[in-house]
């Protein structure tokens, strides 16, 4: 075999590896949430393990102007302990036992704190970082990030509050960040011209919609893509509707279960 048909064979095979992968960025929701207790290092480290191409985690300012790793204003549903993020201290909040809820082989897990998370990032792999509260979190959130090992295309800020995008981009113009939507809204259903112009307002780099086909349908996507916004979705943990997505248009999806979500979209 010559040097130049076997250089072509392997282009090629290649070619065939690559087409099995899913086309889409696949992104653990508060880690692999499903099978560890979620927001934890174990989490995100499970999500490494799952092969995940990114991690999704929650961040809350702690009393002492701390930035710490939980979805919820309290401590009660994910430590037992039924404490107000903001009227704690971060010293407070890591004597609380995170991880046995989930299971007994999780005890001891800590609310991590985001530098924590942030270090835990492959080379290669990204962070989804959804601030819960307001845009007082974006001046530490910033110098966190500043002070770790990541590059900026491995950062992304993601939220609710649309002023808290504004701040991210007014901050740290360099790093992505997509304002969150849910399109399950009870009345009038949002539209994508709507949700254009305020990503529009607050610089947002694209908008990460939750993932509900009776509004966002091809020609929904369509509108967002063609005024040069990014599309991803939450949080989908059925591989039909992940298909579905991604034949909207979906460039990343966020769920429970990173690992076997890739292997449902190989399949």
């Amino acid at each position: 075999m010559t040097r130049t048909l076997a250089t072509l064979m392997t282009i090629i095979a290649a070619g065939f590896v690559n087409a099995a992968e899913p086309k889409v960025e696949i992104v653990g929701h508060r880690g692999a949430s499903f099978d560890a207790p979620e927001n934890t290092v174990a989490a995100i480290k499970l999500a490494w393990e799952q092969k995940a191409d990114a991690s999704e985690f929650d961040i809350y300012l702690t009393k002492d102007g701390k930035l710490v790793v939980i979805h919820d204003a309290t401590t009660k549903r994910t430590a037992g302990e039924d404490k107000k993020v903001a009227d704690s201290t971060l010293e407070e909040l890591r004597t609380l036992d995170a991880g046995k809820w989930k299971g007994a082989k999780f005890a001891g897990e800590k609310l991590p704190t985001l530098d924590e998370m942030l270090a835990t990032v492959p080379a290669g792999k990204r962070a989804f970082i959804e601030v819960k509260c307001g845009p007082e979190a974006v001046p530490e959130m910033a110098r966190v990030i500043k002070a770790s090992k990541l590059t900026t295309e491995q950062v992304c800020v993601i939220s609710f509050n649309a002023d808290v995008i504004a701040a991210t981009k007014k901050a740290r113009p360099d790093l992505q960040a997509l304002w969150l939507v849910s399109l399950n809204t009870k009345g009038k259903p949002r539209t994508a011209d709507e949700l254009i112009a305020k990503a529009k307002e607050i610089k947002a780099d694209g908008l990460d919609l939750s993932a509900t086909p009776a509004v966002l349908d091809k020609a929904f996507a369509a509108k967002i893509k063609a005024a040069g916004l990014k599309l991803y979705v939450w949080t989908v943990n059925d591989a039909d509707l992940a298909k579905k997505m991604i034949e909207v248009g979906a460039e990343s999806i966020t769920t429970d279960k990173p690992g076997w979500l890739r292997e449902q979209l190989t399949k």
